[in-house]
């Protein structure tokens, strides 16, 4: 009887898989896990165009009649910034970083519809591709990111760049209600047995609401892209002025997204913090229900406030007394958050460890910004600095002083979970006070131009303004930036293989995501957990040591 001969073992490169078999099942995936990765990657990717477009206008601002950068060029950078930070970077990040991040908080095993989550995660990215692609028609759109009637009437705007732009917003507005629609089932109906919505965990509480923006903000500014578009291909006249429309009525409906947006991009970060500050306090979260009714009265006031834009249009003392009083309301459940905050910290064992480093930025920054905002909530102050650098400055410290700051602690912390590995503590260290000297040099002399009377949207000035040495302080302070998204770039990389093992749980935290393995495996858990409390690894760690005070 002839004996079979047993065959040579393969060679261990030809059982790995090639690039060609990555790329499909990363392109083809609908893990929310590798969803929230490619998020992420695509957002730094956009943080760094955005950076660079930054840096261009900060050198054209460097001196009095500088003439470095053309005027058009110079418009459409700013356009392009303005556009990629906000839809391409900020709304991305913090997407992805919940797509990874609920159903491990929560106890599911992925979101409540997958290919849903796909389309989402790649209609966003082609919207982006398309806003770019708009270069390659001789030029990016001059119009600013709010885009203005009249100017996308104009004969200047003519040009398919700005339908492109349009195109682009309105396709990555379908992702961003995908997500919404997306998290908004997963959170509502895929927690674990025993999580009730008083036990979620609070970023998750936060990403509900956001989600729910999300649905109400996002779909009048699609509506008013296509009027756009009508407008520019199809001979209507929504925001034409000289053919019966009204530039008005396009302000109205982007300002009822772009209020909501600013606590879109914000409300995810409050979350984040509010999981990183207790661990590193060990202390509870203080006052959860206040917190959580706190986020419920952010959402629900911040889609009332929107023509606090719009000061200078004219609108009446009626209008603007009601708008006065609704901005100034929300500062409110803000405040009530700080103070919890706070509280929090109070009396606890602080770590300063790199996520705590960058929540304390985060309270700092946000801190600063909400008082300026405050200032421009007031009718007639508003009417002396509307469209100066002072407006520039303030929300650039609301939204990278304060979402950006949030994001970077959320990823210092999440990051071991994801990759099995830490990031460098010394590199985080170098990476957060260059950003943060760097970022109030950048912001606060525009305060300062602002109040000097210098507008928003100008590609140069005389030099009998007294506005060159804010400038250029300024433009100091960008390049002192800049080197700290290099340094955080680099540590994101070389710690996939450099970096400290992990484990499962390296900050001895208390939520669910915690439990499961480091990285997690594509099933999450093999059992769906129970929960008991809104700390439930903390029920599993000290089994005889019950604490009814977070209950």
């Amino acid at each position: 009887m002839a004996v079979a001969e047993h065959p040579e073992p393969a060679p261990a490169s030809a059982s790995r898989p090639g690039l060609p078999s990555i790329l499909h099942e990363w392109t083809t995936t609908v893990d929310h896990k590798k969803l929230g990765i490619m998020y992420v990657v695509m957002a730094i990717l956009f943080l760094v165009i955005g950076g660079c477009e930054a840096l261009l206008m900060r050198i054209q601002l460097w001196s009095a009649n500088n003439e470095i950068i053309p005027p058009d060029i110079f418009n459409q950078l700013f356009t392009m910034h303005g556009t990629t930070m906000v839809f391409f970077v900020g709304m991305p990040i913090l997407i992805g970083m919940a797509n990874y991040l609920v159903p491990l908080m929560i106890g599911a095993r992925d979101m409540a519809f997958p290919r849903l989550n796909a389309l989402g995660f790649w209609t966003t990215a082609f919207g982006g591709m398309l806003v770019y692609f708009s270069f390659a028609t001789g030029g990016a759109p001059a119009l600013g990111w709010f885009a203005y009637a009249p100017l996308t009437e104009s004969t200047f705007a003519r040009s398919a760049a700005t339908d492109f732009w349009a195109l682009g917003l309105i396709t990555s507005g379908v992702g961003s209600i995908a997500a919404g629609v997306n998290f908004i089932a997963t959170i509502l109906g895929m927690r674990a047995p025993g999580m009730t919505l008083r036990r979620l965990p609070f970023f998750v509480w936060t990403m509900l609401w956001t989600s729910m923006q999300l649905l109400i903000a996002i779909p009048p500014l699609t509506a008013g892209l296509i009027m756009v578009m009508f407008d520019r291909q199809l001979g209507a006249h929504f925001f034409d002025v000289q053919n019966g429309g009204s530039a008005i009525f396009w302000q109205h409906l982007f300002w009822f997204f772009g209020h909501p947006e600013v606590y879109i991009l914000i409300l995810p970060v409050f979350g984040m913090v509010s999981e990183v500050i207790p661990v590193f306090s060990r202390k509870v979260l203080f006052g959860y229900e206040f917190m959580a009714a706190a986020t419920m009265a952010i959402a629900f006031i911040a889609l009332g406030v929107w023509a606090h834009h719009m000061f200078c249009v004219g609108l009446s003392r009626t209008l603007d007394l009601y708008f006065v009083v609704a901005s100034l309301l929300v500062s409110i459940p803000t405040g009530i958050k700080f103070f919890n905050w706070l509280a929090t910290m109070f009396g606890g064992k602080i770590s300063f460890a790199s996520p705590m480093l960058f929540s304390f930025g985060f309270l700092s920054m946000f801190l600063i910004g909400g008082l300026t905002g405050i200032m421009l909530a007031v009718a007639p102050f508003d009417f002396q600095l509307s469209d100066t650098y002072f407006v520039v400055g303030h929300f650039h410290w609301v939204l990278i002083g304060g979402t950006l700051f949030g994001t970077f602690a959320g990823i210092y912390y999440w990051y071991p979970k994801v990759t099995g590995r830490m990031l460098n503590e010394s590199l985080a260290q170098w990476q957060f006070w260059l950003l943060y000297v760097g970022f109030i040099l950048t912001f606060g002399p525009m305060h300062v131009s602002g109040i000097l009377g210098m507008p928003r949207r100008i590609f140069t000035y005389e030099p009998d303004r007294a506005w060159e040495i804010w400038n250029q302080v300024a433009t100091v302070g960008a390049f002192v930036q800049a080197p700290s998204y290099l340094i955080f770039v680099y540590n994101l990389i070389s710690s996939l293989w450099k970096g400290k093992p992990a484990g499962d749980d390296p900050w001895d935290a208390w939520t669910l995501e915690w439990t499961t393995t480091s990285p997690p495996p594509s099933y999450n858990f093999e059992v769906v957990p129970t929960v008991h409390s809104r700390r439930p690894l903390w029920d599993a760690k000290h089994p005889d040591d019950p604490d009814w005070l977070y209950e």
